[in-house]
């Protein structure tokens, strides 16, 4: 009786797995569809599925109206940049809210949470300004300074909560071995964390791969990452939607063929830690 419940539970589960799978799948599908139909097909009513007639004259249009491997490069710059500067400053401040923490260092990280919840409209005006005055609109340095300040607290918690699964007994006899602080960090701590350092690093490329209120507001044309190149086919004549798609199935096609390879990492970063 108890395995026939199992059983049911375990089919049920799968069930809504999948259903959940679908249904975020469907947009991307639905997107990937309509790329490959002419305009009049795209807002057709009712919606046609598959029996159209395929073309990848959006996909050329596309390209000849805009340089696309310009906006790619624009971001993979900014989202690798801005990961690598955001590690290199998380790394030292989890470790010492790791294995140094102070009295206040809970309510330290529950205040760089907090400013996630920020809304970034409240802030846009005195950073448009700043980068006005020091000449830093429209460029990738621009961005990848912003993005790495919006997403630092998202690593520095990430790499915290992996920190203190660490026993600190193999810190302990790092030193009595000698090691000195870069020793234990770099020899000792890092290539136990590579896990959840490989989750972190996975989950902020695709978190500054997809900013789009940010890239839209401080850039215009020479650092513009694919977000711009996205929202470049929304225009006053109005939205060209399999134009659209073909642009959008082009901006998250690299994001999602990464993911796809490193999706055994990022799950088993963001469990690091979880069973004991």
């Amino acid at each position: 009786m108890a395995r026939k419940v199992s059983t049911r539970r375990k089919a049920v589960n799968t069930g809504i797995a999948w259903t959940v799978g679908l249904l975020i799948f469907f947009p991307i599908l639905w997107t990937v569809l309509t790329s490959f139909k002419t305009e009049a097909q795209a807002i057709a009513d009712p919606p046609i599925w598959f029996n159209f007639h395929w073309t990848l004259e959006n996909y050329v249009t596309v390209q000849e109206r805009s340089n696309y491997f310009r906006h790619f490069w624009n971001s993979v710059v900014i989202s690798v940049g801005s990961t690598l500067i955001g590690l290199a400053i998380a790394v030292p401040a989890a470790w010492a809210m790791a294995f140094v923490p102070g009295k206040r260092t809970k309510d330290l990280l529950m205040w760089m949470l907090s400013t996630k919840m920020l809304p970034p409209v409240g802030v846009l005006v005195p950073i448009y300004l700043l980068f006005q005055r020091f000449g830093l609109l429209d460029t990738q340095v621009g961005l990848i300074i912003v993005l790495t300040l919006i997403n630092l607290p998202i690593i520095v918690w990430m790499l915290y909560t992996y920190f203190r699964e660490i026993p600190v007994d193999i810190l302990e006899a790092a030193r009595m071995d000698g090691a000195g602080l870069k020793d234990e960090v770099i020899s000792v701590l890092l290539p136990m964390a590579v896990p959840g350092m490989a989750s972190t690093v996975l989950l902020n490329i695709i978190l500054a791969w997809n900013e789009a209120f940010w890239t839209l507001n401080l850039t215009a044309a020479k650092a513009a990452p694919l977000t711009a190149f996205i929202a470049s086919y929304s225009s006053p004549e109005g939205l060209f939607y399999a134009k659209l798609s073909a642009a959008s199935t082009m901006a998250i096609a690299p994001i999602l063929i990464m993911g796809w390879f490193s999706q055994k990492q990022l799950v088993r970063g963001l469990t690091f830690g979880a069973v004991k």
